[in-house]
């Protein structure tokens, strides 16, 4: 499968490029060559959506790790049905996750600076984290921050299964990007 984005969302995206690339040149967020942006940090997101397909409105999804607001910002266009929880300890990161909100007007993600495993539980429905630590550490997390049988989605490169924690319920989903090659979507559940 490679991942696919809906129509309506191209223009957001677009203009939060463009924001990252403005915010980039004088607050050095990502060392991604510019030319990779939309493949590694959109498409790459976009792996997410069929997973979060069966999410009822109002659904809480918590963003682990968010950097510059991926995946949060993609599904939230995305799906603006479900409320975005974007986590992450990095006050500059999050200064730039909030003006994304407000440029683009996404009333659905709330930017949150903190470190997950000091925050309040959340209770999400789902939880999401791309380049963010191993799937142990993850787990760590969603234990703390997810509700029984929810989902934790984690976006990992062809090894990524090999860090999953033991006492987790584990589905992979592969994918492929069409010049970053077979990437896998890890699936941990929590038992109900």
């Amino acid at each position: 499968m490679e991942p696919s984005l809906p129509q309506w969302t191209l223009d957001p995206i677009a203009r939060y490029l463009d924001l990252l690339d403005r915010w980039s040149q004088t607050h050095a967020l990502t060392a991604l060559e510019k030319e990779y942006r939309f493949e590694e940090l959109i498409l790459d997101s976009a792996a997410l959506l069929p997973l979060l397909h069966p999410l009822p409105a109002g659904s809480r999804v918590v963003d682990f790790g968010t950097g510059m607001g991926i995946p949060a910002v993609l599904i939230a266009l995305a799906r603006p049905d479900l409320d975005l929880i974007a986590v992450d300890q990095s006050k500059k990161k999050i200064a730039f996750v909030r003006q994304a909100v407000l440029e683009l007007g996404i009333p659905n993600l709330a930017p949150v600076t903190g470190q997950a495993e000091t925050l309040p539980p959340l209770q999400a429905h789902a939880g999401v984290a791309k380049a963010v630590g191993t799937l142990g550490l993850l787990w760590g997390w969603w234990r703390r921050h997810g509700l029984p049988g929810a989902p934790l989605l984690a976006l990992k490169g062809p090894q990524g299964l090999l860090e999953a924690p033991g006492d987790a319920q584990v589905r992979t989903h592969p994918y492929r990007l069409p010049s970053r090659g077979e990437r896998v979507v890890v699936e941990l559940r929590l038992s109900e």
